[in-house]
C-alpha cells in the first residue's frame, strides 16, 4: 500500500469522526460499511455487527451525553488499518446503561483501531479505561475514599 492509499485511510477515519461530532448519521452510509463489526472489551456485551446497530449505538451515546465531542489526537496507518488515539469529552445528561444522569463532565481517552475496506471502515477495535469514566463521573468511589 502507499502512502497516498495510508493517507486516504486516515482521511476515512476523520470524516466518520466529523459525521459523528456533527450528528450527521446519514453521512455515515458513505463512510462506514453496512456489515460494520465493532469490538471491545470496555463493552464486552455489546454487540455491533452492522451500520444500523452503529448507528443506534451513537443514537443512545448522544442521547447520555449531548455535548460529546471526540477530537483525534494522533493518527497513523498501516496498509487497510488505522489507528487513532482520541479525546471523548461531554457532559453526562442521561442514562449511560445502569448508570443514572450524573451532570459531570468527563475527558476520556480511547484507542482506536479501524479496518478500511473498499473506502469504508468495515471494522472497529476500541478500547478505554473504564473505571477512570465512571471515577469522573461520580459512579465509583476508589476503595478508602470518603
Amino acid at each position: 500500500m502507499t502512502r497516498t492509499e495510508n493517507s486516504t485511510n486516515e482521511e476515512i477515519v476523520r470524516r466518520m469522526t466529523d459525521a459523528i461530532n456533527q450528528r450527521d448519521l446519514a453521512a455515515l452510509d458513505d463512510i462506514v460499511a453496512s456489515g460494520l463489526l465493532r469490538h471491545s472489551g470496555a463493552t464486552p456485551h455489546l454487540k455491533i455487527e452492522s451500520l444500523e446497530q452503529f448507528k443506534d449505538f451513537l443514537r443512545q451515546d448522544f442521547a447520555a451525553v449531548p455535548d460529546s465531542r471526540q477530537e483525534i489526537d494522533l493518527i497513523f496507518s498501516s496498509g487497510n488499518f488505522v489507528a487513532a488515539r482520541v479525546l471523548y469529552r461531554g457532559t453526562q445528561k442521561g442514562p449511560w446503561g445502569t448508570f443514572p444522569p450524573s451532570n459531570r463532565r468527563l475527558e476520556l481517552p480511547f484507542i482506536g483501531i479501524l479496518r478500511v475496506e473498499d473506502g469504508r471502515v468495515a471494522e472497529i477495535w476500541v478500547e478505554w479505561d473504564n473505571l477512570n469514566a465512571l471515577q469522573q463521573l461520580g459512579h465509583y468511589a476508589p476503595p478508602g475514599s470518603a
